[in-house]
């Protein structure tokens, strides 16, 4: 039985400091609303205003410590439905405001009590649109998120040692460590997640921090799904005869994924592929072209892309800092996708090899819905491929 929602007019107290240090020597101070402690890692922004839960568990943002642009965060609570993973993934979260308490009627808790459990240091009462404006101007920078004032006179000297994520590995601590079936549907009230126990496809997942609604939307297009670590050979996805092999999203810097790369450009033509997120970055790797860092990255549920073979604009759900160079594909892809805020790639097709890939997340938690056709464009390529 769930717990019921606190009283909404009690007000939130924070008897304790914390400060955001960024590697410009910008200071915040506001008031620690998670754990005590220290937070380390690349500090980024996302511009969804709802989602948080499904933010803080999404596998790609390892290593990151993201702040809400939204000024009100924390106004549904949290529950043990509405997750990506088995954990939270963010190494910090930075909040305008923290809500009082939660209204929503499948909150199991409130966010700060989440944060505290799960020993994530959280910050309140900044203002979360400086910060954006400084990060939109210099770009994502490292951070320290700490609780210890004393810390504060050798906080510049200390966040020299976060490691960059570029050149960072960091599909290895989040993939899962061994294969596993997953054959549930997404989310239906009052059923939950309903299971399926027919299937018209059999699709190998690998996983570079799969979210579990990429999973569920597959399952809904009638596919059963066994999900593998990130390092299993081609030749192993390949003797389990699949209709299909999926490549996930995925945090960090796909150049240092190489057994990726080796494993993806091995299943080019035998069997269908289809990628999002890093899953694309590491096709177009595959492929023989090249990935950079974008400034700022591209966080958030709101991001207008231009389907460039239907005309349609899609708002799509972004959460990566790299990015495919769309000049180094020329004559190995087809570019397929256009993002309309900057113009970089959102996705390829190179039909005739029964692959394709986007870099936004269609399967929309959180996020709007316009993309979900991709799962079901999956299923007719495996169809075609079959039918070859």
């Amino acid at each position: 039985m769930r717990a019921k929602a606190q009283g909404t007019n009690r007000a939130l107290s924070f008897s304790q400091k914390a400060y955001l240090i960024l590697e410009d020597g910008t200071v915040f101070e506001g008031d620690s609303c998670g754990c005590e402690g220290e937070a380390r890692g690349e500090v980024v922004f996302n511009t969804a205003m709802t989602g948080y839960q499904e933010i803080l568990t999404d596998p790609s943002y390892k290593g990151q410590i993201v702040t809400m642009t939204y000024p009100l965060i924390g106004n549904t609570g949290c529950n043990r439905e509405d997750v990506e993973s088995g954990r939270p993934w963010v190494e910090g979260f930075v909040l305008k405001e923290m809500a009082a308490a939660p209204s929503n009627w499948r909150s199991d808790e409130s966010l700060p009590d989440y944060l505290k459990r799960h020993r994530i240091p959280s910050i309140q009462g900044i203002d979360t649109r400086r910060l954006t404006r400084i990060l939109r101007r210099t770009g994502a920078q490292r951070g320290l998120l700490t609780t210890s004032p004393a810390d504060l006179p050798n906080l510049r000297e200390r966040i020299r040692t976060v490691p960059s994520i570029v050149g960072l590995d960091l599909v290895k601590s989040v993939t899962c460590p061994e294969p596993y079936h997953w054959r549930k549907g997404t989310y239906s009230w009052p059923k939950g997640y309903p299971s399926r126990r027919r299937f018209d496809y059999f699709v190998v997942a690998y996983d570079f921090g799969i979210k579990r609604n990429i999973l569920r939307s597959l399952v809904d297009e009638r596919m059963e799904v066994l999900v593998v670590p990130a390092s299993t050979p081609a030749t192993e996805v390949l003797k389990l005869k699949p209709s299909g092999v999926f490549l996930s999203n995925g945090p960090g810097d796909p150049e240092p994924v190489e057994y990726a790369v080796e494993s993806i450009r091995a299943l080019i033509g035998r069997v269908p592929l289809f990628g999002i997120c890093l899953g694309h970055q590491l096709v177009g790797l595959a492929l023989g072209g090249r990935t950079y860092k974008l400034r700022f990255g591209h966080h958030g549920a709101n991001h207008p892309v231009k389907n460039l073979e239907t005309g349609a604009i899609e708002i799509t759900s972004q959460n990566h800092g790299f990015a495919v160079d769309i000049d180094s594909l020329h004559g190995l892809a087809k570019l397929t996708h256009i993002n309309l805020n900057d113009l970089t790639s959102e996705g390829l097709s190179l039909r005739e090899k029964f692959l394709f890939a986007v870099q936004y997340h269609p399967e929309s938690s959180p996020g709007p819905h316009d993309s979900l056709y991709l799962f079901r464009d999956f299923a007719r390529m495996m169809d075609d491929f079959k039918g070859k």
